[in-house]
């Protein structure tokens, strides 16, 4: 079985604003200021997204106090943090965010750290495409 990287092509294009955000700002930012920049880029780049969206609007929830930074394409989640590290509770918060938006796919972006290193969080939970992902033919 080969292994596929979800949504690869858009990610890699995520994550390359998310570096260039990086080298034009710096590490001392606010989420609020990457997040502005990021827009930016997303327009300029006529990429579709949302931004500071609760997901009990667009998903017909009634579990409410989930509010997404940016959801990308309608597949992915992008969640800003400007801190020294990320944590369990970062974590945490990315799955329940997939889980109430039914996505496959989560981006937790510490723009602080040294050197950029996205966290790509998976939602195991939902199987919409898992035939595709997992290579199984129905």
């Amino acid at each position: 079985m080969k292994n596929k990287i979800i949504y690869k092509d858009l990610s890699y294009e995520i994550v390359g604003i998310c570096f260039k955000l990086q080298d034009s700002l710096g590490r001392f930012c606010r989420e609020k200021q990457y997040s502005d920049e990021f827009e930016k880029q997303l327009i300029k780049g006529k990429i579709k997204y949302h931004r500071e969206v609760f997901i009990n609007e667009i998903k017909n929830t009634d579990v409410k106090g989930n509010k997404a930074d940016f959801i990308i394409e309608d597949k992915v989640i992008v969640d800003f943090k400007a801190k020294k590290f990320i944590t369990k509770e970062d974590y945490y918060q990315m799955q329940r965010y997939l889980k109430f938006a039914e996505l496959k796919l989560g981006l937790i972006i510490n723009l602080r750290e040294t050197y950029l290193k996205p966290k790509r969080v998976i939602n195991n939970e939902y199987d919409k495409d898992a035939s595709e992902v997992r290579g199984i033919r129905m």
